[in-house]
């Protein structure tokens, strides 16, 4: 049973500084959004999708790929994304938001809904809960759940450029008045620095078309454990973005973070040839 007041937010621009209109890129006869949009939807409990883009004109394809898939779409500030998951939370009257980024096309919609069934279980009694403080899954398995309230605090109280810019550091930064919650992989294992699988750059590009070719025709609703048992079969492949395992946009604002620290970060380094 779909819970009542889920409302999963999948934020899209075409404006990309790394690699401009990434998530119009091919993949698999269409583009990657549409991809993502399918991996998404197959999480029994991600309740309502909205792909959350900006009034630029330049999204206009992004809306027309969201009319394609028919999924409902919404438009707001550029850069203030904190502002546009309020907005579209507060469009379909959400009870709970779920933050999922398009960079992540093979997103396993099992790991969708462990995080959020987590979330639900403890109801009232946490604000947000992710996968990624810290993170075990494989880069590209981003899942964020935070209560309607969480986030309209956050809208009317948060004021740094990062805070508005990635829309939850003003509540996992600050552990001491937020209650706060995590998933890790049920295995015990950390992949997040060893299988990447989110899409930043063109390297990253490349790996996501060979796992997704190699993979979705057999099952196409295969899962982080299938690509992580590929990738480790073809090294030559998972060499190619190697460079760029553990790289996130905690690096460019270490000294705006009270909860992060330099260790959890790198710099891009040259991927093995």
């Amino acid at each position: 049973m779909i819970p009542r007041g889920v409302v999963t937010v999948i934020q899209a621009r075409v404006a990309s500084t790394r690699l401009p209109g990434k998530v119009l890129l091919p993949l698999g006869g269409t583009t990657v959004l549409e991809r993502q949009l399918e991996r998404v939807r197959g999480a029994s409990l991600a309740g309502t999708v909205v792909v959350a883009t900006t009034i630029d004109r330049a999204d206009d394809a992004i809306e027309r790929v969201c009319e394609r898939a028919q999924v409902r779409c919404i438009r707001g500030h550029p850069t203030d994304l904190l502002e546009r998951h309020r907005q579209t939370a507060a469009r379909f009257d959400a009870r709970h938001v779920v933050k999922i980024p398009s960079d992540c096309p093979l997103i396993d919609p099992q790991v969708i809904d462990a995080v959020i069934a987590h979330y639900l279980l403890h109801e009232g009694a946490l604000d947000y809960v992710s996968n990624l403080h810290p993170a075990s899954e494989p880069d590209g398995n981003d899942v964020e759940v935070f209560s309607r309230d969480a986030l309209e605090r956050a809208a009317a109280e948060a004021r740094k450029p990062h805070e508005r810019e990635h829309t939850t550091p003003f509540l996992w930064d600050q552990p001491e008045r937020f209650r706060l919650g995590n998933v890790r992989r049920g295995d015990g294992r950390d992949l997040s620095r060893s299988h990447r699988v989110v899409l930043d750059y063109a390297a990253d590009y490349a790996v996501i078309g060979h796992v997704f070719d190699a993979l979705w025709v057999e099952d196409p609703g295969f899962t982080v454990d299938d690509i992580v048992f590929w990738l480790d079969a073809h090294p030559r492949i998972a060499a190619l973005n190697a460079g760029y395992r553990g790289v996130n946009w905690y690096r460019d604002h270490l000294r705006d973070l009270r909860t992060v620290t330099a260790s959890d970060t790198r710099e891009p380094a040259e991927a093995p040839r």
